[in-house]
This record gives structure tokens, sequence and C-alpha cells, in this order.
């Protein structure tokens, strides 16, 4: 039977790092977290411990003490799962609400609705 992914929005965090940078160690994790967040160390030590028990990473024995971290769930996988999650319980399952929330944003760039454009011309050529 297959773990579902429920990573909280911090593990998400360390997760992001990880799949760009791994391995890496927890003194690597959080300088890069910190450098968008003002988080503690020890609190990102904490989660990785938690995210390690958890099953989400996996470690091999560092420079002295230390310990580097790897991701042991993918990245498309975890997104997915989330990304499912959010419409289900954001958008009652309806990805047209999620589309036409997301579009009528004023932040919404005319380059970005050409790239929904193409997208969805070629999906319309492809099926």
């Amino acid at each position: 039977m297959k773990q579902k992914i429920k990573p909280s929005a911090a593990e998400t965090a360390i997760l992001t790092v990880l799949w760009e940078h791994e391995p890496c160690s927890v003194k690597d994790i959080h300088e890069r977290l910190r450098s968008k967040k003002d988080v503690g160390y020890t609190t990102t030590l904490k989660q990785i411990q938690r995210m390690f028990d958890k099953g989400l990473v996996t470690r091999e024995r560092g420079e002295g003490k230390s310990y580097n971290y790897k991701a042991i769930v993918s990245e498309d996988e975890t997104k997915s799962h989330l990304f499912n999650r959010f419409v289900e319980t954001t958008f009652s399952n309806s990805v047209s609400d999620l589309v036409m929330h997301a579009l009528g944003k004023p932040e919404t760039s005319e380059d970005e609705i050409e790239k929904i454009k193409q997208f969805l011309r070629d999906m319309e050529q492809n099926t």
C-alpha cells in the first residue's frame, strides 16, 4: 500500500530546498530557508529530524558529526498530491473554479494568459 504524502508547509519548504540542492546539511537547508523567511536553526533541525522519522527524507554521514539529507518523496508526486488536496478542499474539486480564480487576479499577466491559451490549444490538438 502506497503511503500518502502529506507534508506540512514547513516540510514542503524543506523538500523544495532538497529537490533543488540535495544532498544538504541542516546548515545548508537552514541558510536557504532563512534567506526567504525568519526561521531558527533549532526549528529547522527539529523539522528535519521529524521528516526523517516520517520517512520523507534520508540521511548519510557528512563532515564531522553532521548529516547530509536527501528527499525520498518525488517532487512531481508530492506536488500532485498537494495540488489535488488544495483543489479538493478549496475549490470543491472544481479545476475550472480554480482556473477562473487564478485568471481573475489582477497580477495575472498577458504573457501568462497567452501561455495558458497555448497550453489549451496544445491539449485540444492531442485529443
